[in-house]
């Protein structure tokens, strides 16, 4: 059973103040554990906010080591570290933030050989990879599993954010069922606080999946242009030839965490 320390209680005294987030939530979100599929500037700024939040756990897989064009949006990075593994700078500095979250980092791609094992005894996936092959095999993973996914991207100043309830809403291959958007995988602009900003809404949006909190997007996407400072949300829908999740609503054990706690019949 999870109980909260006196200094747990102080640590998250502010956000313990909202309407209807109470010990309750907390504790559920203390229980959850969370796979971010890349620490860059989305998945660093996702991580960050899940563990000062008070996430139980986080496990961080992102191949490669640090280069110098990364520390324009990395804020989890150092410049002391560049040619060095990320994941390993990204844990160190999780725990500095917060010493209760259990870290586990994998230096790896996502791949078909080791989405079990990342998926493993977890909660929900924030997928943050630069290239859409490894995130069509972690929504493939999630709908297999049952596993929620928080799915966000952003080019230039562009980008989205939704949420893949398995069984409750549609996957990413239903809304980008033929081709993948055309972009390289480091070949697109980034302006650190658009990235930032998104994985700020990725955090948040992981949050309320997990502790009941608040309303998840459900069959919206979140669309902006930063440049402008437009926001909108759009209808998504279930396409009935998706071959991964069949196109259709069924209830699973993640389509009941879309309904807020105290809200479910």
């Amino acid at each position: 059973m999870i109980t909260l320390s006196d200094r747990e209680r102080e640590r998250y005294r502010r956000q313990l103040m909202h309407e209807g987030y109470g010990l309750q939530q907390q504790k559920r979100l203390r229980a959850s554990t969370a796979v971010i599929a890349g620490v860059g500037g989305l998945g660093g700024a996702a991580a960050t906010y899940l563990a000062v939040a008070g996430i139980g756990g986080l496990r961080l897989a992102h191949a490669g080591d640090l280069t110098l064009s990364n520390m324009n949006r990395q804020t989890l990075m150092r410049d002391d570290h560049i040619g060095r593994p990320r994941v390993e700078q990204a844990k160190d500095r999780i725990r500095m933030l917060n010493p209760d979250v259990a870290v586990e980092i994998f230096n790896k791609r996502i791949t078909s050989g080791n989405t079990g094992m990342l998926l493993d005894r977890t909660d929900i996936a924030l997928s943050a990879r630069p290239n859409f092959p490894e995130r069509r095999i972690l929504n493939e993973a999630c709908i297999r599993q049952e596993i929620p996914m928080v799915e966000a991207a952003m080019n230039g100043m562009d980008g989205y954010l939704f949420t893949v309830m398995p069984g409750a809403t549609p996957c990413l291959d239903c809304i980008f069922p033929e081709h993948d958007p055309a972009w390289e995988e480091l070949g697109f602009p980034v302006f650190g606080a658009v990235s930032g900003m998104l994985g700020c809404m990725m955090a948040l949006e992981a949050i309320k999946v997990l502790t009941g909190y608040g309303r998840p997007l459900g069959e919206r996407m979140l669309v902006f242009n930063a440049y402008d400072m437009v926001f909108r949300n759009v209808k998504i829908r279930f396409d009935p030839d998706c071959p991964v999740c069949g196109g259709k609503m069924h209830r699973s054990r993640a389509a009941d965490r879309s309904i807020p706690a105290g809200r479910k019949n």
